[in-house]
């Protein structure tokens, strides 16, 4: 009998992909998330029965190379991290005085513009998440402030060194707040928050300067000799995501590799809600539209970091008749991890808000793993696929211009 070639060949000649993931706002090299891969990596592989390989990826910029064998066929993968945790780290270097001056600029911002009423109208999870860091920002003000009192109305000194001591007691209170944020997350979460807010949604220049190289490494990608080229986006690196290919398809995608976009817990409302986010929404009504690429929008109700089910582009009042994106499904935290592991994780609001990074113990058609290094490109896996029932389409952006 003749060897069935066909057959063969799909055995030896692998699935190529090439995957450039956008962080959030992070300020921690990208090898934490290279570690996080080959840890969640290897549980997802045991718990599906598949084989995954994780080893160096060489080359100018940060990542990794993954081997895997699905559905009979090997495939191989090259993740790439796009870095801006350095631009993260320098927008954290304000000091005590000077996220106090953040928290009131981000809370104007916010309110006056009328965006803090719509967002919290349309999701009050990550609403109430934005206010955790102003509220424990102000306790630990208040803290601070009655412990100065103390020492003026408790501590005999002579005038003048009591005010001394109550200025260096309340310093010192302020910082030892700041000192242990590592478990608090209020000076990050506020730093985060006030970052979207700097320019009044507009991306500051040396983001968009970031972007831009962005944008050359996708196009790098989509040279090469690979299947399938991925941008994937979590949290705010979705945003940044709509935009980098947003410029990139304006300036002409070559044929060739199948062009697939993962947003994965995106809090775009935040952004794109806010009056000087011109640049978002325009990138946003534009990608919506496009038959270059292939858009799945994920998130969980689970997770209260993220706009869950909330299609970025209809909600912000940008979709047209044409709109073809995203695809919003989701990850259904509460069916797709076992009842003991969701009641662990429920309560462990940011460790949910990386769990679509993380392996599932009854995972569905969402499978990080599968997507990033399994032998079907995005607009394969989820062909029919229909949208989420719950997801949310009506407008509620009190800012819609995109000039």
């Amino acid at each position: 009998m003749a060897p069935n070639n066909d057959r063969d060949d799909a055995v030896v000649v692998p699935f190529r992909r090439h995957v450039l993931y956008i962080p959030g706002y992070d300020p921690f090299p990208p090898r934490r998330y290279r570690e996080l891969y080959r840890k969640e990596g290897a549980a997802q592989a045991a718990i599906s029965g598949y084989a995954l390989d994780l080893r160096p990826r060489s080359g100018e910029t940060y990542g990794w190379s993954v081997s895997t064998m699905m559905d009979g066929r090997r495939t191989e993968s090259d993740i790439e991290v796009l870095v801006w945790s350095d631009l993260v780290r320098e927008s954290m270097a304000r000091g005590i005085l000077g996220t106090y001056v953040q928290l009131a600029r981000t809370a104007w911002v916010y309110v006056a513009s009328g965006a803090f009423r719509r967002l919290v109208q349309l999701r009050k999870g990550p609403m109430i998440a934005a206010l955790y860091p102003a509220v424990f920002l102000i306790l630990q003000a208040l803290v601070a402030l009655m412990a100065g009192w103390v020492v003026l109305r408790f501590i005999a000194l002579p005038w003048g060194l009591d005010w001394f001591l109550s200025a260096v007691v309340i310093w010192a209170v302020l910082e030892g707040f700041r000192r242990i944020d590592r478990w608090l997350l209020v000076y990050y979460l506020m730093h985060d928050y006030a970052f979207s807010a700097l320019e009044g949604g507009a991306y500051p220049a040396v983001l968009e300067a970031r972007l831009a190289e962005f944008r050359t490494r996708v196009r790098a990608a989509l040279d090469g000799e690979v299947d399938e080229v991925l941008v994937v986006g979590h949290s705010s690196g979705a945003h940044l995501a709509v935009s980098v290919l947003a410029d990139l398809i304006r300036d002409g995608v070559p044929g060739g590799p199948a062009l697939g976009f993962l947003s994965m817990g995106q809090a775009v409302p935040m952004v794109s809600f806010l009056p000087g986010a011109t640049r978002l929404r325009r990138d946003l009504a534009f990608l919506a539209q496009r038959d270059d690429l292939t858009w799945v929008d994920v998130s969980a109700p689970g997770d209260g970091c993220s706009f869950a089910l909330c299609d970025p582009v209809a909600v912000t009042g940008v979709a047209t008749e044409s709109q073809r994106w995203p695809l919003v499904i989701s990850a259904a935290f509460s069916q797709t991890l076992s009842p003991e592991r969701w009641r662990a994780l429920k309560r462990r609001y940011f460790r949910l808000h990386f769990q679509y990074l993380c392996a599932f113990d009854r995972p569905g058609d969402y499978d990080y793993f599968r997507i990033t290094a399994g032998p079907m490109t995005l607009v394969e896996r989820f062909r029919g696929r229909k949208p989420s029932s719950s997801r949310i389409t009506r407008a509620f952006s009190p800012y819609r211009s995109v000039e």
